[in-house]
């Protein structure tokens, strides 16, 4: 057995008060399969409970990030009574629960992605906060190339990009590369390959280093306030700020710079 067998689908490292997750199964091209599905939303559920843990990066092994859905799981499923309906049904609803507990976390995800991210694959990179991705770099919603339209990647590709774009990316099943990813909004920024874990690592230490209950109390604001008109926006968001000037570390943090001092933080 390979020594790369015997890890698990999926890898966490810990480094300081970043977990680094790595998708861990290149033979089907990191696809997120039912077993890849599990070990996702276990370990989101994990780090939602984690208050040591202030930034989550996700990468893949191989020679892509990920794949989508693995096709042959699916159409193993269709050889079942109801032609697969119900396998389907369940299965789109656990890919939704992982994308939607992406958005859940307290913490900020940082996709680094490398090679492809495609249909499912390319919605897991939307999902995330921010994305560093692998100059070279291939990104797209291209199920309908096998008469498979990504309905439900259109939802988290269609709140990173125009909606023209968004629309031309998932009825032509075209890729984009890195610079039109960038330009469009998908990924933050592309760097060298080589490169990739160490930009990833650096973004999440500058926002690991920011006080975390600030950084959590931002982050659901952040997704509350974009699903509101402009006036209840204000109104949610002066309401969050009054929450987090009220904290203890906050006071810190405005005193010490106050007088020009490190904040002595304690959440």
């Amino acid at each position: 057995m390979k020594e790369r067998d015997k890890m698990p689908i999926l890898d966490r490292t810990d480094e300081g008060a970043i977990a680094r997750l790595t998708l861990n199964s290149p033979g089907n091209l990191n696809a997120l399969s039912d077993a890849m599905l599990a070990a996702l939303h276990a370990e989101f559920d994990r780090l939602a409970r984690d208050r040591t843990i202030r930034v989550v990066t996700l990468r893949g092994t191989g020679k892509a990030f990920c794949a989508g859905h693995d096709l042959k799981e699916m159409q193993a499923a269709r050889q079942s009574p109801d032609a697969g309906r119900a396998y389907f049904a369940d299965l789109f609803a656990r890919c939704t629960a992982v994308m939607t507990a992406i958005r859940n976390l307290p913490q900020p995800v940082i996709a680094a992605p490398h090679g492809i991210a495609t249909a499912a694959g390319c919605q897991l990179v939307a999902s995330c906060d921010m994305a560093v991705a692998a100059q070279g770099t291939r990104f797209g919603v291209n199920g309908v190339n096998i008469g498979l339209f990504c309905s439900t990647p259109m939802v988290a590709l269609s709140r990173n990009v125009p909606r023209k774009q968004a629309f031309e990316m998932l009825t032509t099943g075209a890729f984009i590369d890195t610079d039109r990813a960038q330009a469009l909004g998908l990924i933050n920024r592309a760097v060298p390959e080589e490169r990739l874990d160490e930009e990833a690592m650096a973004l999440a230490g500058i926002v690991a280093a920011k006080l975390g209950s600030a950084v959590r109390i931002g982050k659901r604001a952040f997704y509350e306030q974009l699903e509101m008109g402009l006036d209840a926006a204000y109104a949610h968001t002066g309401a969050v700020m009054v929450e987090n000037m009220l904290n203890r570390d906050t006071d810190e943090g405005i005193t010490a710079f106050i007088a020009k001092r490190a904040p002595d933080w304690q959440q």
